[in-house]
């Protein structure tokens, strides 16, 4: 892909506590802002092929298929609507977590990859609010791994 966000954090927790939240996929409408809900597609629900739907506001939804996993230190994401792609304005899209080791706590690498429909032009117009999104998941998800406390106002438990 040709363009990317990323965004790194460190986390008040070892790697092994880390992972453990970060591994259960059905945890993503606790930090992820604008998701109202989670479920799984038949199948795994954790591991390569593990996939789920995430529901936003306003009915939109989005699906996200692990395509890579490496047991205790991340994935990847493939962002799709179904069958059809990727969903506008990308024309690919992948999400990935990275987790190390860091001192006595852990660090988490949060990345977009993507390619967007309209090309180099709408992705520089475009590279701030990606950016800013992928910051703000890393920060909602370091105070809901640290605290139990959601930071996304748009999910009610």
């Amino acid at each position: 892909m040709s363009t990317h966000a990323s965004h790194t954090i460190h986390l008040n927790l070892s790697l092994e506590s880390a992972w453990k939240f970060l591994s259960d996929l059905s945890l993503a409408p606790y930090y992820v802002p604008g998701l109202t809900g989670c479920w799984f597609h038949p199948g795994p629900q954790s591991g390569r092929g593990a996939s789920r739907r995430v529901q936003r506001r306003y009915g939109q939804w989005l699906d996200e298929t692990v395509v890579d996993w490496q047991e205790g230190s991340g994935f990847v994401l493939h962002l799709h609507k179904a069958n059809r792609g990727a969903p506008f304005p990308f024309r690919e899209a992948r999400f990935s977590y990275a987790l190390e080791a860091h001192g006595s706590g852990s660090r988490m690498t949060l990345c977009l990859d993507y390619r967007l429909r309209g090309g180099r032009l709408v992705e520089r117009l475009l590279a701030n609010t990606f950016d800013r999104t992928v910051r703000q998941i890393g920060e909602n998800l370091t105070v809901y791994y640290e605290t139990g406390e959601t930071q996304n106002r748009d999910f009610i438990d």
